[in-house]
C-alpha cells in the first residue's frame, strides 16, 4: 500500500478506527451527512478518544500520518455505503488545520480522490476550532482552491465559550456545526434563546449552514428550526456507529 495507508492492527481491530453518526435534515427528518469520528486502539491503554490524542498529535507531524490513515477509512467507508445504496450527501473526516499548509495538500488530496474513485464533492474536511487560530491567511487561501474543486469544509465546536467567533469570516467554511454548549442553552429563557438565534443566524450570514449538535429532544430540534438552523445532530439523531453496522434505513 502507498504511504499513509498502511493499517496496523491491535488485538484483530483497526489501530485507527472511524466510528460514523447521521447529521439529519430537521425539516423532513432525513439523514442529509454522517460525520465521522476517530477512535484510537491501543495495546496498553484501550481505546483512545480524539480529546486524548488529538491535541498531542498536532503538536507534531503525526497529526499527518493520522490524517491519511482517516482519510482512507472515509474514502472505502463511501465506496461501501454506495454499495449499500445507503443514502447521504458527504460523510466527514477530520482534518488538521495544520494540512491546509502543507504545499502538497491539494496533489495529495487528487491523487486520493482519483485513486478510491470518490468524487470530490463527497467528502467534507471537518476542521476544529484550531482553524480560527491561523492568521496569515495560508490555510484559507487553501480552502478556497480545494472548494473550487468540489471540496466541503465543516467548522466544528462554533460557539464555545473559548470560541473566537468573529475569526469565521475569514475561512470560507460551508457549514459550521454549533457546539452542544449552543444547544444546552434553549429553553433557558428568552434570553438564552435570543443568543442561539443570533449564533445561528451569524452563521447563516457568513454563507454557511449551521449544523446544531448536542440535540437531546425534539423540543430542541423544533427550536432550532424555527431559528432557521437547517441540520442536527446529538442524541435525539443517534449514536456513533461502526462502519459495517450503518444500512439503508429500510433495512434497520
Amino acid at each position: 500500500m502507498a504511504d499513509g495507508e498502511k493499517q496496523t492492527l491491535v488485538g484483530g481491530l483497526r489501530a485507527v478506527e472511524l466510528y460514523y453518526r447521521a447529521v439529519r435534515e430537521i425539516a423532513s427528518g432525513n439523514v442529509a451527512f454522517y460525520q465521522s469520528q476517530t477512535r484510537l486502539n491501543t495495546p496498553d491503554i484501550g481505546v483512545l478518544m480524539p480529546e486524548n490524542f488529538r491535541d498531542v498529535a498536532e503538536i507534531t507531524s503525526q497529526c499527518i500520518s493520522l490524517f491519511r490513515l482517516e482519510l482512507v477509512q472515509a474514502l472505502e467507508a463511501h465506496n461501501k455505503f454506495k454499495e449499500r445504496e445507503v443514502n447521504f450527501n458527504w460523510l466527514s473526516v477530520y482534518m488538521p488545520p495544520t494540512y491546509l499548509k502543507d504545499g502538497t495538500c491539494e496533489k495529495n488530496l487528487m491523487d486520493y480522490f482519483m485513486r478510491f474513485e470518490v468524487p470530490t464533492n463527497r467528502i467534507c474536511f471537518a476542521l476544529s476550532e484550531k482553524l480560527l487560530e491561523e492568521t496569515d491567511g495560508v490555510a484559507a487561501k487553501t480552502m478556497g482552491r480545494l472548494r473550487n474543486k468540489g471540496f466541503h469544509f465543516m467548522l466544528t465546536g462554533f460557539g464555545g465559550n473559548s470560541c473566537p467567533m468573529m475569526r469565521l469570516s475569514d475561512f470560507p467554511v460551508d457549514y459550521v456545526m454549533l457546539s452542544p454548549e449552543v444547544s444546552n442553552y434553549i429553553g433557558r429563557d428568552e434570553r438564552s434563546d435570543n443568543a442561539v438565534k443570533s449564533i445561528v443566524g451569524f452563521v447563516s450570514d457568513m454563507g454557511a449552514d449551521a449544523i446544531a449538535d448536542g440535540v437531546m429532544n425534539s423540543k430542541q430540534a423544533e427550536t432550532l428550526f424555527g431559528f432557521e438552523c437547517p441540520y442536527c445532530t446529538g442524541s435525539l439523531v443517534g449514536k456513533y456507529m461502526q462502519e459495517r453496522y450503518i444500512r439503508r434505513r429500510s433495512e434497520d
